[in-house]
C-alpha cells in the first residue's frame, strides 16, 4: 500500500471510530433520532471515501502489478466479484 494513502486510510479509520463512539454516547443518551440518523449517514460518507482512497491506491499499485506480471484476469475478476457483491448487499 501507498504510504499516503495507507496515512490517509488510517486518519479516515480514526475519524470513523470517533464517529461510531459518538453515535453510541448519543443512542445511550436518548438523543433526538433524526440526529442520531445525520451522524450514520456522516459515517456512511465517511466510509465511501475510505473505500474510494484504498481503491485509488490499489488501483495505482496492485493492479498494474498485477498486469505487469500477467494476472490481468484474476485481477479484474477480484474487483468484479468485490463490486458485484457490494452492489446485491446494498
Amino acid at each position: 500500500m501507498l504510504t499516503d494513502v495507507k496515512k490517509d486510510a488510517t486518519n479516515r479509520v480514526s475519524y470513523i471510530e470517533g464517529h461510531i463512539a459518538g453515535v453510541k454516547k448519543m443512542i445511550l443518551e436518548d438523543r433526538y433520532c433524526v440526529d442520531i440518523l445525520k451522524q450514520t449517514h456522516a459515517i456512511k460518507a465517511a466510509i465511501d471515501k475510505l473505500e474510494t482512497r484504498l481503491l485509488e491506491g490499489h488501483l495505482h499499485t496492485c493492479v498494474i502489478d498485477g498486469v505487469k506480471n500477467g494476472r490481468e484476469d484474476e485481477v479484474i475478476k477480484e474487483l468484479v466479484d468485490l463490486y458485484a457483491v457490494k452492489n446485491i448487499e446494498r
